[in-house]
């Protein structure tokens, strides 16, 4: 999430092998993603955005778009936060998340449906408990885009489903014997996003 990560204060044989799937994954889906542009040829329409709902979460945040044909785009979103506020309460976390995006009309203009997928690792907590884990799912969304210049654009996205937490339960005081080792599956939504975007060529 322009890539950092909060360090665990335990660490699992699990987490650790699902950090490495998912980098794995996220390397070798950046290079598909980089094979394809470059097979586009000339002219390569690109839109550089940022999310302000994730800004007012305190969560910086970037994502790149990328057109393989009139109506087929991939969008790469990364944020990061690593915040501790008032009496320690904090969530930091990374968060990647790709999407293949359909466009009803034509690439960057008007309704747009996509499938994505995300992982996220993340520490902290607001109360009593902290929480140490990882994330990983995906997702169907929907959006529009409009026009507001030649170069700038707003864009609107909603998108809802399945995560996989794994995740460390313990008092915010660090006690080893008192770590509980907890999954969860999680149905809801997967995406929001109000971005503010830049259009332009390679």
């Amino acid at each position: 999430m322009l890539f950092g990560f909060a360090v665990p204060l335990y660490k699992k044989t699990e987490k650790k092998i699902l950090m490495n799937v998912l980098k794995s994954k996220i390397s070798w889906f950046a290079v598909f993603v980089l094979f394809l542009i470059c097979v586009q040829g000339n002219a390569q329409k690109v839109v550089l955005k940022t999310n302000a709902l994730y800004w007012l979460t305190t969560t910086p945040n970037a994502s790149a778009e990328f057109a393989f044909s009139n109506k087929v785009t991939m969008e790469l979103l990364a944020a990061y936060n690593p915040w501790t506020f008032k009496d320690d309460k904090k969530m930091k976390f990374w968060l990647v998340q790709p999407e293949l995006r359909y466009w009803f009309c034509e690439k960057f203009e008007g309704h747009f449906v996509g499938i994505h997928l995300h992982g996220a690792q993340y520490f902290g907590g607001f109360k009593d408990h902290r929480y140490d884990g990882y994330l990983a799912g995906a997702g169907v969304s929907y959006g529009y885009h409009w026009i507001l210049s030649p170069h700038w654009n707003l864009e609107l996205a909603i998108g809802a489903g399945y995560a996989r937490l794994w995740y460390d339960e313990m008092p915010r005081i660090p006690c080893k014997k008192c770590v509980r080792s907890r999954h969860k599956d999680y149905l809801g939504s997967t995406k929001a996003a109000l971005s503010i975007c830049y259009l332009f060529s390679l």
